[in-house]
């Protein structure tokens, strides 16, 4: 099992932080128009406990490949939980972490995965998946510092 962890401070307040990220629609602001990302389902203003969300995405070569995520926990202006049900993970864990500090919210994420195809997934983590991983929430990074500025 892998694990991704970032940390960033957001300029705002805490109600202000938490509507944005705990929109179901804005994940496509803030993820790399490169990734084809398009939302499949109707989605609510607010996430909630159970909620299933298909995306599809073109992660590699521009293939399209569906994934769909449930939010799984929800505490209002501390975390929530997304775990993938279908997609192209074996396993995907992603906690996002919300604490009002100076000046903001420190915002963290935690991503457990783990790949597909034993020892090929293995060999692919470092070349390509840890790369994309990174590229991605470096893009994020970016995004939210422009949007919170």
């Amino acid at each position: 099992m892998y694990q991704l962890k970032r940390q960033q401070l957001v300029k705002t307040d805490m109600a202000t932080c938490w509507d944005f990220f705990s929109s179901p629609g804005n994940l496509q602001k803030i993820t790399p128009k490169y990734m084809g990302f398009d939302v499949l389902t109707e989605v609510p203003e607010k996430m909630y406990e159970g909620l299933m969300i298909e995306y599809r995405v073109r992660p590699l070569l521009g293939i399209p490949m569906n994934w769909i995520t449930e939010i799984t926990h929800v505490k209002e202006h501390q975390f929530f939980v997304d775990e993938q049900r279908k997609g192209p993970y074996r396993i995907w864990h992603h906690e996002h972490h919300f604490e009002t500090v100076d000046n903001g919210v420190l915002m963290s994420d935690i991503v457990s995965y783990e790949l597909p195809f034993g020892i090929l997934g293995k060999i692919a983590h470092p070349i390509l998946v840890q790369r994309k991983l990174n590229e991605i929430f470096d893009f994020r990074f970016e995004i939210v510092e422009e949007i919170f500025k």
